[in-house]
């Protein structure tokens, strides 16, 4: 075993590493990021899964592994003789579920409900750079592992159950807190290290508050709905059904206004319908009620008021989301959007526009496609 692993060293891919390890973790962190980036699609692919999963039970065994490798049992075995590679693995299976976190939320997340969310998960990913330093702290190990633990469980177990709702929220949340105790539990048992560093009750706080912060997030509705997705929004003109298409008649922006489909500043006659289409990502097999929550902002009380609730129910499985739509007649002028949003109150996104019953100095860009 010491003559192979000094014929690595030697080697060109063990010199490289060597000569180039300080810039290891970065490249880790990239590689991680952009692996799951060309590779993640839908959330409840075979493939997706499994992957998520891999990385969940590697991440596992890796700080299982890295907690026992001053262990004497270990001494002089293969544990402790590559020991010194644990902290990248570890840092690439976070960087891993970090990325494939921030990329299935941005399909979900709502810049004015749910960013705060987000942007914890994006702050993971960017920090995950520098836990090598850091990743001997067992209660950054932990406290890491616990979080993306319940991020992981939270979309997956609605996949497996194809059910969403706020049971099955709470049942996410026991198993991976369960999981994560035993994983310190075992560590704290095998380890003369763990003993020494850990302090119970202060790793026990740390675990609970990170548990109790996740389910205020929830309560608030601050969480994207993963798995569930708005794939599009936009209002329009007209919405019309042929067979199994839906022609969308509606107004869009100039080119270089390409983060959203349609015009914010919408013309209308004045008794033209307004329509909103969208379309919703589920898993396959998962029927959830969906409710489209007209509102209008009073520039007087400077509140939104909501003026209509219109509600639907969709069936997951198809590549370009579950298509609905709903329409009110006799808008007034002003600022109206449409929460899309779950029975739970949890916001899918916001379609957002201004309502001008006033002829438009320019020629609007309309528009007709099928969806």
């Amino acid at each position: 075993m010491n003559n192979k692993f000094i014929k690595y060293k030697k080697s060109k891919f063990g010199v490289f590493l060597i000569k180039h390890k300080k810039y290891a973790p970065l490249l880790f962190f990239i590689a991680g990021f952009t692996w799951d980036s060309l590779t993640l699609g839908r959330i409840d692919r075979l493939y997706d899964n499994v992957i998520l999963c891999t990385y969940m039970t590697l991440l596992t065994v890796s700080i299982y592994f890295y907690n026992l490798v001053d262990s004497e049992k270990w001494k002089h075995k293969f544990i402790q003789r590559y020991g010194k590679y644990l902290p990248l693995a570890i840092q690439f299976f976070l960087g891993g579920l970090s990325s494939a976190y921030v990329i299935y939320f941005s399909r979900s997340v709502s810049i004015s409900k749910t960013a705060s969310f987000f942007l914890i998960l994006i702050f993971l990913l960017v920090a995950n750079e520098f836990f090598k330093k850091r990743i001997s702290n067992k209660y950054l190990q932990f406290c890491a592992y616990f979080f993306v633990n319940f991020t992981f469980l939270s979309f997956f177990v609605p996949v497996v159950l194809k059910e969403m709702n706020t049971t099955i929220f709470i049942i996410s949340g026991i198993l991976s807190l369960v999981s994560t105790l035993l994983l310190i539990i075992l560590v704290y048992r095998s380890s003369p290290s763990t003993r020494i560093e850990i302090v119970k009750w202060k790793m026990l706080g740390m675990i609970l508050a990170i548990y109790v912060l996740i389910n205020t997030f929830y309560y608030f509705r601050l969480i994207p709905p993963v798995p569930l997705a708005l794939d599009k929004g936009l209002v329009a003109h007209s919405i019309a059904k042929k067979k199994d298409k839906y022609i969308v008649t509606y107004e869009v922006d100039d080119w270089y206004v390409f983060w959203r489909d349609h015009k914010i500043n919408f013309n209308r006659k004045s008794n033209q319908k307004v329509y909103v289409f969208t379309s919703i990502f589920a898993p396959t097999d998962l029927k959830k009620k969906i409710y489209h929550v007209w509102k209008w902002y009073n520039p007087e009380t400077k509140e939104w008021i909501t003026l209509d609730k219109i509600g639907f129910e969709i069936i997951g499985g198809r590549d370009s989301g579950y298509r609905g739509y709903s329409y009110k007649n006799n808008l007034i002028n002003g600022e109206w959007k449409v929460d899309v949003i779950t029975e739970e109150d949890l916001v899918l996104g916001v379609v957002d526009f201004t309502i001008n019953t006033f002829k438009s100095k320019s020629k609007p860009l309309i528009v007709t496609r099928e969806f």
